[in-house]
């Protein structure tokens, strides 16, 4: 099959690589019919150091179930599936507790002799736990927004959830990525009256106010900072989510949280140090957060896509074939490409 595999920062490559084929009783074999780039991926496509063996990229898609072991029941061949972004057995304590990303029998894309999403096919572990099925075809136009559900929607859910956002809220979202825009949408699905989305791209912030943002702050650093408390009377706001993952970023959610306030961190983490010390304990503030179990979020919000709701799919503004992946690599990170979307 063919499969994208990075070796290096800005080494992306499709190749040949074997067929995947039940190896436990509890695989199934999907063929991969959508997949995406995930802003994550880029940092590892900024600084991965260079190797010889190179590691299967992809952590979100959909697709159709080809084979399952002799132990996976709920999903048979011909089903439509979507993944989270991790596989777990979705029964453990951790799962029950909806944490199903610190499964203990789960586990990660890309690794340990597993494939990654983007490529032709994929051995899915602990498919029974972890596939969920779609009741749609795979020519339907719902899909895109339905891939969605493999991660970066249940990731903006997750900060808004995460973060106590609730009907009449005020919330400000730092980051104007794919990340951000989902936390916009959760948001306002959610019961927020005000949204204020902090980015500086106006294609991606337009695309914000269509989701729900009601303010843009394009400012950052000090700038960005005053202008949240100026629109918010003085004071900043109860729930922050940061999309990001830089230190700026989270010195910015702190500086915006009203005292009391929680924010929620999303971004995946480019530093080792943060602002936490003796001021941060005297303002009462919520760090809370993580990486997403989307697996507990998707036949939540499935439904809003089903019935028009909501429209994560708008998030993809290009789209590619496999064999140009390499090509999707370097728009999104070029900022040429807010989201680039694979059609296997």
């Amino acid at each position: 099959m063919r499969a994208a595999v990075m070796y290096g920062a800005g080494d992306v490559r499709v190749e040949q690589r074997p067929d995947p084929r039940i190896q436990q009783p509890t695989d199934a074999i999907v063929r991969v019919v959508l997949s995406c780039v995930c802003g994550s991926d880029l940092w590892p496509y900024a600084a991965m150091p260079a190797t010889d063996q190179g590691r299967p990229m992809g952590h979100e898609f959909l697709g159709v179930v080809e084979e399952t072991g002799s132990e996976v029941t709920g999903v048979r061949p011909g089903d439509v599936v979507v993944t989270p972004f991790t596989w777990a057995d979705n029964t453990c304590d951790f799962c029950a507790k909806g944490l199903q990303i610190s499964c203990r029998h789960g586990g990660r894309y890309g690794l340990d002799g597993v494939d990654g999403g983007q490529g032709e096919y994929v051995r899915v572990p602990q498919a029974q736990g972890t596939l969920v099925r779609l009741p749609v075809a795979e020519d339907s136009p719902l899909l895109p927004a339905l891939l969605t559900l493999s991660d970066v929607l249940c990731t903006g859910h997750h900060g808004a959830v995460t973060a106590g956002v609730a009907r009449g809220d005020t919330v400000t979202v730092i980051g104007d990525g794919a990340v951000g825009l989902s936390a916009v949408i959760a948001a306002k699905r959610l019961g927020a009256e005000r949204i204020i989305l902090m980015g500086r791209h106006r294609d991606r912030t337009d695309l914000g106010r269509d989701f729900g943002a009601t303010d843009v702050v394009a400012e950052r650093g000090e700038e960005g900072m005053a202008r949240v408390r100026d629109l918010t009377g003085g004071d900043g706001t109860g729930k922050v989510i940061e999309a990001v993952g830089t230190r700026q970023a989270i010195d910015t959610a702190f500086g915006v949280a009203v005292d009391g306030g929680t924010v929620s961190r999303l971004g995946v983490p480019q530093y080792n140090e943060g602002p936490i010390g003796p001021g941060m304990l005297m303002r009462n503030l919520t760090l809370t957060g993580g990486a997403a179990p989307a697996r507990a979020y998707i036949e939540e919000l499935m439904p809003d896509i089903l019935d028009g709701s909501i429209d994560p799919g708008r998030l993809f503004d290009r789209t590619i074939p496999l064999d140009r992946t390499p090509d999707g690599y370097r728009a999104m990170a070029d900022r040429q490409a807010l989201k680039v979307l694979i059609r296997i």
